[in-house]
């Protein structure tokens, strides 16, 4: 096997690294329904605060670029704006300034050991205090029900209280599937999540499987993550597609039959819903309103967000 140190550059932002973050992967490639990771990455890269590279992997060692062809810019008569594919680990803070690792961008189609490899190696160097990762597959579900998720790792509480679909079976195997079991055998806190997307909706950029997404993370790390604005987009999002069912009565009758065997499957599931609805859930800001409430309370009684004297 390949030294796995060589797959990667670290840059000058790594020697800051705080130990015990939260790590969140998502990579595209195998399967993304409803654009789940893909939006995950512009998700966080565009629109929480603060986020620097701290480890960029090598292209050269990792990509098929016969098969993930980058982009170039033809500018009438000369080239510009080369844009090939990346994959990093990038330093990110949440909505309130909580910093965690996101490791994200395409799936390598080489070195898969190597890089499963190189990536316990980040997590043991930065003394990563638990990894949380996400992906999405199309299943035979329900716009109309809140979207369940599949969990699995070794966090058992996570597992119990979300994990609605609980399969016995063999599937095609992805490089995070790989990290996962790596850091499972070396006792790593390590939680998977698997957003399950209506089959008719894998093909769209769907905002409620990031929504569920997020809140999955949420659950899992404690970080917030603004999402009023995703509401508002997927509220417009569904009432198109109920628009475009009611109109078309083939279409009426499958989500009809879809939803009949939803709720039985989860009538009898201790899992009755799978994330809660987000309409019944506190929004990011009224989570950070609270948080920061908590914390000046510490501060009057002279303790830090750890409980322990700020003297």
């Amino acid at each position: 096997m390949r030294n796995p140190r060589e797959l990667y550059e670290l840059t000058a932002a790594a020697m800051d690294v705080p130990a015990g973050l939260p790590l969140v992967a998502g990579l595209t490639g195998f399967a993304d329904a409803g654009g789940t990771v893909s939006q995950l990455g512009a998700y966080t890269l565009e629109n929480l605060p603060h986020h620097e590279v701290i480890a960029q992997f090598d292209n050269d060692i990792l990509l098929d670029y016969r098969a993930r062809r980058p982009t170039i810019q033809f500018d009438q008569d000369h080239l510009t704006n080369y844009n090939p594919p990346k994959l990093a680990l990038y330093l990110v803070d949440d909505e309130v300034g909580r910093p965690f690792l996101f490791l994200h961008g395409y799936e390598p189609d080489f070195e898969w050991e190597a890089f499963s490899a190189a990536v316990l190696g980040l997590v043991e160097t930065l003394e990563v205090a638990s990894i949380t990762w996400v992906h999405a597959i199309p299943m035979p579900v329900p716009h109309t029900r809140p979207l369940s998720v599949t969990v699995s790792g070794n966090n058992t509480e996570l597992i119990e209280q979300l994990s609605a679909w609980r399969p016995r079976t063999q599937a095609p195997a992805t490089a995070m599937h790989l990290i996962e079991y790596r850091l499972t055998e070396l006792g790593h806190l390590t939680t998977g999540f698997v957003v399950l997307v209506p089959h008719y909706l894998g093909d769209t950029e769907y905002p409620a499987a990031l929504i569920t997404a997020l809140q999955s993370v949420s659950a899992s790390t404690g970080l917030v993550f603004p999402t009023d604005f995703l509401r508002a987009d997927n509220d417009d999002f569904v009432a198109n597609i109920n628009e475009q069912v009611q109109s078309n009565a083939e279409l009426e009758r499958l989500v009809g039959a879809l939803e009949e065997r939803h709720d039985s499957y989860m009538q009898d599931n201790p899992i009755r819903r799978g994330m809660a609805d987000a309409g019944n859930l506190p929004t990011a800001d009224e989570i950070a309103a609270e948080l920061e409430q908590f914390l000046a309370h510490q501060r009057r009684h002279g303790k830090d967000d750890t409980g322990d004297s700020l003297d």
